[in-house]
């Protein structure tokens, strides 16, 4: 069932937008680094994020809250002379989610990777997250393939229980 639509606005992430991204991101179960020790080593790096050339941060806000967010990163593939377009994170608010924030926020990552000039738009999603692959179809991506990981170290402090499939 559809929520109401929010009025909100997309726009490019800037420092002051850290500690609402890292809470969007413990919210889709990643580590929650931003009530850490080593929060401000996160805030570093999120803040050296936002000003590389070959990447965006895009975020939603509805009446001064960070509701949304959608992180691109262009890659060189050895045999094509266009870029692919990857999408490492994309989320929203559970209580916004299915009220057009997400939709809005693919679309600007596919209006940025079109002005970059990018072969391919493609993003990641854990296996079990079905009501997200049910939002991609719908917004015309197609189920394209598998992801394979593997841990080369340790679980990073406060991480959730280890899921049964891979991360995305």
């Amino acid at each position: 069932m559809a929520r109401p639509r929010v009025s909100f606005t997309i726009r490019e992430a800037g420092p002051q937008d850290w500690f609402s991204v890292a809470t969007l991101l413990a919210e889709l179960g990643r580590p929650d680094v931003a009530n850490t020790p080593d929060a401000d080593e996160h805030r570093s790096y999120f803040e050296q994020y936002i000003r590389r050339t070959d990447a965006f941060v895009f975020v939603a806000e509805a009446a001064g809250e960070v509701i949304g967010v959608c992180d691109l990163e262009f890659k060189q593939w050895l045999n094509f002379l266009s870029p692919m377009a990857w999408i490492p994170d994309l989320v929203v608010t559970e209580r916004a989610r299915s009220g057009g924030v997400g939709a809005a926020l693919l679309q600007r990552a596919e209006e940025a990777s079109r002005e970059r000039g990018a072969l391919w738009l493609a993003l990641e999603s854990a296996n079990w997250r079905d009501r997200a692959h049910a939002f991609y179809v719908r917004e015309g991506w197609a189920d394209a393939g598998k992801a394979f990981m593997k841990r080369l170290g340790g679980a990073p402090p406060s991480s959730p229980p280890e899921p049964a499939g891979p991360v995305a």
